[in-house]
């Protein structure tokens, strides 16, 4: 049985999937290049495992992982 709460996506992925960064190529550029914070620390790991609630910051903008937001 899968537990709902558990939901989790890479970083680079949620870039992609907010359309915050149009390809994976480019998701990995801006996060290796410093340029993303997760909770308010610089993440330089684009596999780095996000979670409901975890607040990711890019171009100034904070956005906030919700799996129950449409997209």
């Amino acid at each position: 049985m899968k537990d709902e709460s558990a939901a989790t996506i890479r970083l680079s992925q949620f870039l992609k999937w907010k359309g915050l960064c149009g390809t994976g190529g480019e998701a990995k550029i801006v996060i290796t290049g410093g340029e993303v914070e997760v909770n308010g620390e610089l993440e330089t790991r684009r596999g780095r495992v996000l979670r409901e609630g975890d607040r990711i910051t890019f171009e100034g903008e904070e956005h906030v992982v919700s799996f129950d937001a449409p997209l």
